[in-house]
């Protein structure tokens, strides 16, 4: 019988190849232990972009709790530039068999989002990077209870040639998703951290991001993938627990783009950490490149795909920051980057550092002084204020020290109103956290970029 299926399943496939029609088909395989492993093959229907950098989407819906544990492409890097799977709650479209979810406005479908609620990226594929496999145990759950009631597939089509006269051709790029209803001891996931910013002429710009990690589950990390267009040379990404750096991943984007297997196997990633990323990119044309969604703009995105043990993933799946020349590392201090590895700029298999130009540096300065007048003046609007309260309180004779204390505080806070410090024995000292953000000859130490 199993044989008479896997047969079927391949004529069927012949013969939508070559009629022209790609409807979602499926084959189960029995693969031991009384696990049955099916196959879904979630294709374009046969589209005909028109537009270069058109997106383009169709959905499927997952009834039945179902565990994703192997995705095999479907797809050429001349036709496609990348493909995105989406779990959606709610898709942006249901009524249609493929619909336009980019900005081109292609006339010929309806134009949607991607997902209408609850998206959460679930694979990704680019560079012709070949079949992923999840480790045994570990599964992406979809349907049933998991919130993921729809599967989108989004291709994004850099070039249309081959759809256009006299050519005509269709498409139906697309993954093979290895799934089985056996509930999988381990709930995989995918964390994605990017920037926006803009590369200046003829440069090297660091593009960095971090966010902390405030989840009440342990992330266990063991694929990464890294996501740039031309100019990207070097994606790096770090997990920083108490100052100290250690690597997730690190490549060159301009090879395959699949998701490898992380630096430091076993490595977790817990309450109280930080997630950091930065993209290398140079910048040898004679105008800005600004991130954006055509293949003539940039993108900067490091992939971490991790499980957990049991069911609940990390509610924040995304660490975004506006990037150059308005975010780097050096404006979080709780981020620790005197302490960031000198190789993150380090093409791997090299020894050559790609180091940010004069005009990178200059960018960030003029970034740290604006923050800096940005919060000074708010700062002394809010010491100007308080002052002013403080003087128009009536205190009374003995009283004024349990009247001050009347002001409301947090039970840490150790800063008083003239921007002092004290200590667990209330002497005052300069508070060191306002020397750093105002300016002082320590502020400029241990910056590295």
């Amino acid at each position: 019988m199993l044989a008479v299926k896997l047969k079927l399943f391949c004529f069927i496939n012949f013969v939508s190849l070559l009629l022209g029609s790609s409807p979602v088909w499926t084959a189960s395989v029995a693969v031991g232990n009384g696990e049955v492993s099916t196959s879904i093959d979630l294709r374009m229907p046969n589209v005909q972009p028109q537009i270069a950098d058109s997106y383009f989407c169709r959905a499927l819906k997952m009834n039945a709790e179902t565990y994703i544990t192997g995705f095999q492409p479907k797809a050429d890097m001349e036709i496609a530039h990348h493909i995105l799977i989406y779990g959606c709650s709610i898709p942006g479209s249901e009524e249609e068999e493929a619909w336009d979810c980019g900005e081109m406005h292609n006339q010929q479908l309806e134009q949607a989002p991607v997902c209408q609620e609850g998206a959460n990226i679930i694979y990704a594929w680019a560079m012709d990077a070949p079949a992923l496999h999840l480790p045994a145990g570990v599964g992406f759950k979809v349907g049933g209870d998991s919130g993921v009631g729809w599967l989108v597939l989004q291709v994004h089509y850099k070039s249309v040639d081959a759809f256009l006269p006299p050519k005509n051709g269709y498409d139906n790029s697309g993954v093979t998703l290895i799934t089985t209803e056996k509930t999988q001891p381990r709930r995989a996931g995918i964390y994605l951290l990017g920037t926006l910013g803009q590369i200046p002429p003829h440069s090297t710009t660091y593009m960095e991001t971090a966010c902390s990690f405030n989840e009440p589950i342990v992330m266990h990390p063991f694929a990464f993938r890294t996501h740039a267009h031309t100019h990207g040379k070097v994606v790096s990404g770090y997990r920083v627990r108490k100052g100290e750096w250690k690597e997730i991943g690190r490549k060159n984007p301009q090879l395959p783009q699949m998701f490898y297997n992380i630096t430091h196997p076993g490595m977790t990633v817990e309450s109280g950490d930080m997630l950091a990323a930065r993209c290398t990119m140079v910048n040898n044309d004679n105008e800005t490149v600004s991130i954006g969604a055509t293949s003539k703009d940039e993108m900067c995105n490091f992939y971490i795909m991790y499980y957990v043990d049991g069911e609940a993933l990390a509610k924040t799946s995304t660490c975004f920051t506006g990037g150059p020349p308005d975010w780097n590392w050096s404006l979080l201090s709780d981020l620790h980057p005197e302490n960031a590895p000198l190789n993150a700029s380090v093409v791997p298999g090299t020894k050559d550092l790609l180091k940010a130009t004069q005009k990178f540096f200059n960018e960030v300065e003029k970034t740290i002084e604006r923050q800096r007048q940005m919060m000074r003046s708010q700062f002394e609007g809010i010491l100007g204020a308080f002052r002013g309260f403080r003087g128009s309180r009536p205190f009374a004779a003995g009283a004024g020290a349990a009247a001050e204390n009347d002001f409301p505080r947090g039970e840490n806070d150790l800063f008083n109103v003239d921007g002092m410090q004290s200590d667990d024995d209330g002497n005052d000292s300069e508070a060191p956290f306002f020397r750093s953000l105002f300016g002082s000859d320590d502020a400029e130490d241990g910056r590295r970029y």
